[in-house]
């Protein structure tokens, strides 16, 4: 650092921290951390961590900015359509903070270049709105020993967690495929077709980076072995715990046989989903399996469930039940999230089944 009295004004408030210090900054100064996506999440991620003193920050996106974008990628003006998104993100952070190196890619990220892309960083976030590319890079990460924040939307949900991270005699915590094993063939939608407020944007967004700053300060209990759920409607969180099962070797067999790409991303509304008034209507009907999928067993539920299986055990349930092709499972959460990817799994095992998520979650179910 040429000019030391810059960087203790410009980091003066964090280095006041105890927990930071001179020291902590320093460590900020040395780290490299690479940001995949500069959308919506990729915008507060990237902008936090520069201002936090990140040294060295590399910016993928092959994306350009369009104007839907700037309701919730707010770091972008009228003056960046048309621009690629990690250039113009890149742009803002060389004006916010001229401490720190910020370098950009416009490659797609893939099954051919991931390996390379990642190798020289510290942590890895996942910014984007793909789930192939989402497994992808939890794949890479894994198979080259590297942390990866992991973050997602979907309306008013956001999903935050810290995966992969070092521990004792070599080991590592839970990755995503602890949780969701395999790449479900309909996913759900992104932003652009399931539609977003921007706020629990930028708050994931900043969940994300402050993950990142836990962890290489080494302060605080990163979102290790679990997935925090927040809902922006009811200001809820939850976590769904996991263990550690899919090892290295598992997703190394995986890695060579996936595509990382789905061949359809239509989602039919109408075979997955029931409506609160449809279940109601349906309460009784003896067809209907009922159950829940929530990892709080003592969440009251409205009506009565047939089961109660938290999702981290779901992947063992679907594996050792005799489930009756007659009946139609119907799965429930508190707000129609957990139980989709439920669903997203049950469909992926038996794609004849009739299985249904409750639309809404018991949020909706009570209104």
């Amino acid at each position: 650092m040429e000019d030391k009295s810059l960087f203790n004004d410009f980091y003066q408030r964090q280095i006041t921290l105890r927990e930071v210090g001179k020291t902590g900054q320093e460590k900020l100064e040395k780290a490299k951390v690479l940001v995949v996506g500069c959308g919506g999440l990729g915008n507060f991620v990237a902008i936090n961590l520069a201002a936090s003193g990140i040294g060295k920050l590399h910016l993928i996106d092959f994306d350009t900015v369009s104007i839907s974008n700037l309701h919730r990628q707010t770091y972008f003006t009228q003056k960046n359509i048309g621009i690629n998104k990690a250039k113009a993100l890149a742009d803002h952070i060389s004006l916010l903070n001229p401490l720190i190196e910020v370098t950009t890619s416009t490659d797609a990220i893939s099954k051919q270049n991931a390996f390379d892309t990642v190798k020289d960083f510290d942590i890895i976030v996942d910014c984007t709105d793909s789930l192939p590319i989402k497994y992808l890079l939890n794949d890479i990460c894994v198979l080259n020993d590297k942390i990866l924040v992991y973050g997602s939307l979907y309306k008013y949900d956001g999903y935050v967690a810290s995966f992969n991270l070092p521990k004792e005699n070599e080991e590592r915590t839970a990755n995503l495929r602890d949780i969701f094993p395999d790449i479900p063939e309909n996913t759900i939608p992104n932003c652009e077709e399931a539609g977003t407020l921007n706020p629990i944007v930028g708050f994931i967004g900043m969940l994300q980076a402050n993950e990142v700053l836990k962890i290489l300060l080494e302060i605080g209990k990163p979102l290790e072995n679990c997935l925090l759920i927040y809902n922006a409607l009811s200001n809820s969180q939850q976590k769904i715990k996991c263990s550690h099962t899919f090892t290295k070797g598992k997703i190394r067999s995986a890695f060579e046989q996936e595509k990382y790409a789905i061949e359809t991303c239509e989602l039919n509304e109408e075979q997955t989903k029931i409506s609160a008034k449809e279940l109601k209507e349906q309460l009784e009907n003896p067809s209907f399996i009922k159950i829940s999928v929530m990892s709080d067993e003592e969440t009251e539920i409205p009506f009565e469930v047939n089961e109660r299986i938290p999702l981290y055990d779901f992947p063992d349930w679907l594996e050792e039940t005799d489930l009756d092709e007659n009946k139609t499972y119907i799965l429930v959460c508190g707000t129609g999230i957990t139980s989709y990817g439920a669903l997203m799994l049950f469909k992926e095992k038996f794609p004849e089944m009739k299985v249904l998520s409750l639309e809404g979650g018991i949020e909706a179910y009570e209104i």
